[in-house]
């Protein structure tokens, strides 16, 4: 706006002449100058001085717009970067879409919860056609803890969309569109990911998969600790830039840890609590958090959270600049994860970053881990 050419604004002819003869053109030649300076300048009056300024001052600047319409045009731009389908209709509908392109998303839970199950179903989104609401193209999953299986993605495939899945030489086309990486150290993992970049343009990879991070840096408590927190750093900074670049989701498990008695920080997005301190219940599960500490909880653009109460799985929106916390009870099938509602229930102070892990031993294993 500020380069915007005085010539094209709505000045009288003959003032708008003099600007252009004193080599004044754009709207920030003008307003980077006193009125005193410019009627001395122009040798025109102050009223009239006073006159063009208002009138280049409202051309050079953009329209007032209220939170609402500027809210409005946020989900729109995030519709138009584009999602990658959860296929969980309420989920979905709170994240505008699915899973957001160009970002980090993070899934977070304890063991045998449904973590790599949901990424499961995601790679097979991703690879999906277009017609079925797919992404139509690559995966690159990156399967850490091994808990990958194609069988089970086929299972996954053949029960939620039979009437594409039963066509001849699908399901092998689909599962061959999921390139699956097993790096054995967080060397061989830094190496991947540096050739990545390339591979992910040629390719048409729609989906980047790491299941789990945690695993890679499980010694992060132990000798070195300060090291290994450094090497995280990198590793957020790649990931991030990897994904603006190439406009692509990239979906990261976590882990959960026990939290200490006198651990008092909290995240910035986390309610305060009165006295500053975690309320200690009874029961262990109130004082597990999520692993890998503030600086990558910071570089995640949506955490959801799985955890399981009094024997019932919910999914949680933590954080999401698109949502308010939500949580959604769900369980898993044949078909993979499923909503049990798709109306979530808002949260709200601790409830929202708590991780509970009470009562999930009846996980069901459908050819392969459920965590």
């Amino acid at each position: 706006m500020a380069n915007k050419l005085i010539g094209e604004m709505d000045l009288l002819k003959r003032i708008s002449n003099i600007f252009a003869a004193r080599n004044i053109i754009t709207a920030k030649d003008a307003l980077s100058m006193t009125e005193f300076e410019l009627m001395e300048l122009l040798d025109v009056g102050m009223k009239e001085i006073q006159s063009a300024v208002r009138l280049i001052s409202e051309a050079a600047s953009p329209p007032c717009q209220s939170a609402r319409s500027l809210l409005e045009q946020k989900v729109e731009n995030e519709y138009l970067l584009g999602h990658l389908p959860t296929h969980l209709k309420g989920l979905d509908s709170a994240l505008c879409g699915g899973i957001p392109f160009g970002v980090l998303t993070e899934l977070v839970g304890p063991p045998g919860i449904g973590k790599s199950q949901f990424c499961m179903k995601l790679a097979l989104s991703a690879s999906f056609p277009k017609a079925y609401g797919g992404l139509d193209g690559r995966v690159i999953y990156i399967d850490v803890e091994s808990k990958f299986s194609s069988r089970r993605v086929i299972e996954m495939g053949l029960k939620s969309f039979p009437e594409v899945f039963h066509l001849e030489g699908m399901a092998q086309e689909m599962a061959g569109r999921i390139l699956v990486l097993r790096p054995t150290s967080l060397s061989d993992f830094t190496e991947s990911i540096q050739e990545l970049k390339e591979s992910i343009l040629k390719n048409q990879v729609k989906l980047l998969v790491i299941d789990s991070m945690t695993a890679l840096l499980s010694g992060e408590n132990k000798p070195g600790a300060q090291r290994q927190q450094h090497q995280l750093g990198w590793h957020i900074s790649f990931l991030k830039s990897l994904a603006e670049f190439a406009r692509i989701p990239i979906v990261v498990t976590n882990q959960v840890r026990s939290q200490n008695r006198d651990e008092t920080s909290q995240y910035s997005f986390q309610a305060k609590l009165k006295d500053g301190f975690e309320e200690h219940t009874r029961t262990y599960d109130s004082h597990l958090v999520a692993a890998l500490g503030i600086n990558w909880a910071h570089a995640v653009t949506i955490r959801l959270v799985l955890e399981s109460k009094s024997g019932q799985r919910i999914i949680k929106v933590a954080k999401s600049p698109m949502s308010p916390p939500l949580a959604f009870p769900f369980h898993i099938t044949s078909e993979g994860i499923s909503l049990l509602s798709d109306d979530g229930a808002e949260l709200k102070g601790r409830g929202i970053n708590n991780i509970h892990a009470r009562g999930h031993s009846d996980m069901i294993n459908f050819n392969g881990d459920c965590s």
